[in-house]
């Protein structure tokens, strides 16, 4: 494998793990209010 190969799949799978990552932290249960909550609000704003 040359440098520039190994270069790529190093690359790529840092972009993997960051995306995974990022997917992790939104959707954790503890964050879930703090989604839900403009939602929430803009439904209660039109009543």
């Amino acid at each position: 494998m040359t440098l520039s190969g190994l270069a790529y799949l190093l690359f790529t799978m840092l972009l993997a793990v960051v995306m995974g990552g990022i997917i992790m932290y939104y959707f954790n249960p503890k964050r879930k209010e703090k989604i839900e909550e403009p939602k929430r609000r803009m439904l209660d704003d039109e009543q």
